[in-house]
């Protein structure tokens, strides 16, 4: 991997959303990458467990190269969670979790934790576009990997 540790992947989300996250990223590689766990956050959760579990999951998916959180909504418990769980070290994070922002992410698996943050962020935004005839240059964008 050119000296590249692979960057754990953790998504903090609502509910079975990181999980369906999961599955279409499973659709369209054929296979779920082992550096992709989720944290599921549940409207009765104790926050404090969560960031415990998410403290065990930073733990099995760092194998050197850091991870990267992707949550949902910025500012709900998820984020929040997410935020807690950066103050770790070799932890970075993103909110506004997109199919877009995932698939670029986890196409990448060869760049940094600040690669992929950036990408992240660019896959996200790049890809949300009015569906009509002026939107088709960035669908074609959205679906080149």
């Amino acid at each position: 991997m050119g000296g590249v540790e692979l960057v754990g992947i953790l998504l903090v989300a609502h509910n079975g959303l990181g999980d369906s996250f999961v599955d279409c990223v499973k659709h369209v590689l054929g296979e779920v990458p082992p550096n992709l766990k989720v944290l599921s956050v549940l409207a009765g959760d104790d926050p404090q467990l969560k960031l415990a579990e998410g403290q065990a999951l930073i733990k099995q998916l760092d194998t050197g190269g850091g991870v990267l959180i992707l949550a949902d909504v910025f500012g709900a418990t998820p984020s929040n969670v997410g935020r807690q769980l950066c103050h770790a070290e070799h932890v970075m994070g993103v909110a506004g979790l997109n199919l877009p922002m995932l698939l670029r992410v986890v196409c990448y698996p060869n760049k940094t934790m600040p690669e992929l943050a950036r990408i992240a962020i660019e896959g996200g935004r790049e890809c949300i576009v009015y569906i009509d005839s002026e939107g088709c240059d960035a669908a074609r964008r959205c679906t080149d990997r």
